[in-house]
């Protein structure tokens, strides 16, 4: 992976990240360059200072956005404002819960996004998803309407997040564009304890993702411009722990994919608290206490005790393909061949590790992220058809 900040992995991250969705190297790199260091003192100090710095990035860009509405030059706009989007999001993600201005930063990524959308003309929509008394916020980018087979309903995945990424960066990876151009919808969703419905509803996260998943097919199965019969799910970082687990207690999807695996995050827990790994944010365990509305470790780690996949991959009975980088400094690789080999009611199970010289190698492959994500595309668009077959 590219380390900007060479002592700094977490906030190197959100670099790479911002490169590899859309953003120029001189804007990041004018963003980066002001902290450079401040990145020396650790993840957690200095936070605040980068997010400035980026903010700043993307109050240029805004500013030359609506000087090019003004001229009436759309497209130009529109593509400013959305990696202002990507900036702003890039930053946010980084701070403290604690931090007072993350509500603002954070309905500000939204904002810039949903301009860069209307001006865009992108087949997009915003959706609130029925979740007990509360909804959950999403986002629905349809199929190309070219690529769609004439008299039917597209095929529809569902996306999920990880611990700390959101519907918005969903939307950046361009994963769901690379999808609808394969003639498949996307159903970006911020599930509890991620995105807006945490930091806006104030939703918290739960180790039995099935009950999002049930309400996320509920959903679905309401509309009348997708096929709800053929939607299956894709969960990234700890999405590789949720979706998982909720392919093997939801029947109604019809195939998994776990973009990065999470085979047992319980553990991952103890390894940070003994210092193994990389944290993906700063502030961690104020960030996980957060999502998990816990009042201090011991409470954390009751609360997510069952969050591992032994006993649950098992039960996965459809289409199921699990990718890893051989590098992935959060996750142990060894995770996901756990999931591969107990995966084994699986009709079609495929592992795939990305290293050298291939690339995606680090955690859900951010080093290599568009790469990667045309892989499990074109996996999806080749199973489809045998779910079809089997729905005949």
């Amino acid at each position: 992976m590219f380390m900007y900040f060479p002592t700094n992995y977490v906030w190197s991250m959100a670099a790479v990240a911002a490169l590899n969705n859309g953003g120029l190297i001189d804007e990041v790199d004018r963003a980066c360059k002001p902290v450079l260091e401040a990145s020396r003192n650790g993840d957690d100090v200095g936070t605040e200072l980068l997010y400035a710095s980026w903010a700043a990035v993307a109050d240029r860009l805004v500013a030359s956005a609506k000087d090019d509405e003004a001229r009436g030059r759309r497209i130009g706009a529109g593509d400013k404002y959305y990696r202002a989007s990507l900036y702003v999001s890039q930053a946010e993600r980084l701070q403290s819960p604690e931090w007072e201005g993350r509500k603002a930063a954070y309905q500000r990524s939204i904002d810039l996004l949903l301009k860069h959308v209307e001006l865009a003309g992108a087949r997009f929509e915003t959706v609130e998803i029925p979740y007990g008394e509360a909804s959950l916020p999403g986002y629905l980018l349809h199929a190309d309407p070219d690529v769609v087979v004439p008299g039917t309903k597209p095929p529809v995945v569902i996306q999920w997040n990880g611990l700390d990424s959101t519907k918005e960066m969903m939307y950046y990876s361009q994963f769901p564009q690379m999808l609808a151009r394969r003639g498949i919808s996307t159903l970006m969703v911020d599930t509890p304890g991620s995105g807006e419905a945490l930091r806006m509803r104030g939703l918290t996260a739960r180790y039995d993702t099935e009950v999002w998943a049930a309400a996320c097919m509920d959903y679905l199965e309401t509309r009348d411009d997708v096929d709800a019969s053929r939607a299956g799910i894709v969960g990234w970082s700890l999405g590789g722990y949720y979706a998982p687990r909720a392919a093997a207690f939801e029947k109604r999807l019809t195939f998994v994919v776990a973009w990065g695996a999470n085979h047992d995050w319980a553990a991952v827990q103890r390894r940070r608290v003994d210092r193994e790994g990389e944290n993906p944010v700063p502030h961690y365990w104020k960030h996980v206490f957060w999502v998990w509305n816990a009042s201090d470790l011991d409470d954390f780690m009751e609360r997510t005790q069952h969050m591992h996949l032994d006993g649950v991959v098992e039960r996965i009975a459809v289409p199921f393909l699990i990718t890893h980088g051989a590098n992935d400094r959060q996750i142990p690789v060894d995770m996901a061949h756990r999931s591969y080999e107990q995966a084994v009611n699986s009709p079609k199970r495929e592992l795939k590790i990305f290293d050298d010289p291939e690339g995606g190698t680090e955690h859900i492959s951010i080093d290599h992220m568009a790469y990667v994500a045309a892989f499990i595309a074109d996996w999806i668009a080749e199973v489809v058809p045998d779910i079809d077959a089997a729905l005949l």
